[in-house]
């Protein structure tokens, strides 16, 4: 448990920071050249511990995870987060657990309850609720971008916690980003050929959010949370996310200024809740 709340922390603080990058740095280059970069320190580590190949029947999981937590999620956020304010993310992106316990569900050929389904649909109810309550009335490109993501990140968490029991979830990461590489480094060459002097010119605090998403958000803080879920169960670790939108409205009011709401708390203590009810409903194994 210890280990997947050190993992949520350092992930509630993925939308500040990569607001703070967005702010200086193209978007799409942010969340690529962050995939680039922690794919090396993926490859050092490897290297270093002499990880063994990964098996065959490995590569569609952690294609998953390269597709939904490396590339998807990352870039999904990074462009909402050139509009959005994190702390509006963080309501939206609440509703990440009660996803990831869906997809687990559906991956490991189990039907969900109606509980689960009635808190899935409340929860979702709510989060459109909110974007359409900040968003006078209507759901903006970056708001769809971020119920994109937490699809996106959902599968991917799913997978990588299912695979992290036997392959370990240090090498899920790594692999996971070496495979991203054919995907992130043309188009990080691509930006930085597009948007090379405005790159060059961005500022201490872009580079300093682009090193936290880089080091931490896309490397180390999966170091924690797919350990965690490996000897914790995905189920029972994973309720640790419940605290994560709260940790990240307190990070965008400590790393962006933004105010702390008392509409995003209200929202927040509604999802949550929602979340908290859903994951402890029945799942039940398909026949067969």
């Amino acid at each position: 448990m210890l280990l997947g709340l050190t993992g949520v922390a350092i992930f509630s603080l993925t939308l500040p920071f990569t607001r703070l990058a967005v702010a200086g740095l193209d978007p799409t280059f942010a969340a690529m050249a962050r995939a680039v970069g922690a794919a090396l320190l993926a490859a050092l580590w490897l290297g270093i511990r002499r990880a063994p190949l990964p098996p065959r029947a490995a590569l569609p999981a952690l294609a998953a995870v390269a597709g939904g937590c490396v590339i998807g999620f990352p870039l999904l956020t990074s462009l909402a987060m050139r509009s959005l304010p994190a702390s509006h993310g963080a309501v939206l992106v609440g509703i990440l657990p009660l996803a990831t316990a869906l997809c687990a569900a559906l991956r490991g050929h189990e039907r969900p309850s109606a509980a689960f389904w009635a808190s899935a649909l409340l929860g979702s109810g709510l989060v459109a609720g909110f974007a359409l309550y900040q968003g006078g009335g209507a759901l903006h490109a970056a708001d769809l971008a971020i119920f994109a993501a937490v699809l996106a990140a959902a599968w991917g968490y799913a997978e990588g916690g299912r695979l992290a029991r036997t392959l370990g979830g240090q090498q899920v990461i790594s692999w996971a980003l070496l495979l991203s590489l054919p995907v992130a480094l043309p188009m990080t060459l691509v930006q930085l050929w597009r948007h090379g002097a405005a790159i060059g010119a961005a500022g201490l605090p872009a580079w300093l959010g682009f090193a936290y998403t880089c080091v931490f958000s896309m490397f180390l803080g999966f170091f924690f949370w797919y350990r965690g879920m490996a000897l914790g169960g995905v189920a029972r670790v994973g309720q640790v996310q419940l605290v994560q939108p709260f940790l990240t409205l307190l990070g965008a009011a400590l790393v962006l200024g933004e105010p702390l709401q008392a509409g995003h708390v209200a929202f927040a203590l509604a999802v949550i809740a929602v979340v908290a009810v859903g994951r402890r409903t029945a799942v039940q194994r398909r026949a067969g």
